[in-house]
């Protein structure tokens, strides 16, 4: 389970998927039709990993129901500068554009 932001964090995302570096680097070269696109939200603020994708699914489905203020003081525990963490889970510039040239293949 993630969350997702875009550059000035007013605007948060709640995802899930079993690749988190895959699933941000979609967002951030903007490979995800819909919301995320629609609102620039590129920027990895928040995660959660498990073992379990029904437990993500619920948790994911928790969040969602959760006030703005509750999500806020989710990121702000983990993540107090809300900072981009996509670098902390690998995604560096040369990933990112090895990803771009090869949007099929993995990242490794």
């Amino acid at each position: 389970m993630y969350l997702m932001s875009n550059v000035r964090n007013n605007v948060l995302y709640v995802g899930v998927t079993n690749d988190l570096l895959r699933r941000v680097a979609e967002h951030q070269l903007g490979r995800q039709p819909g919301f995320t696109q629609r609102y620039h939200c590129t920027k990895l603020v928040y995660y959660e990993v498990g073992d379990s994708i029904v437990a993500a699914i619920e948790r994911e489905k928790q969040l969602k129901n959760w006030r703005r203020a509750w999500k806020d003081d989710l990121v702000a525990a983990m993540n107090p500068s809300w900072e981009d963490l996509a670098p902390s889970i690998g995604l560096t510039p040369e990933v990112l554009a090895a990803i771009r040239r090869d949007p099929g293949g993995s990242p490794g």
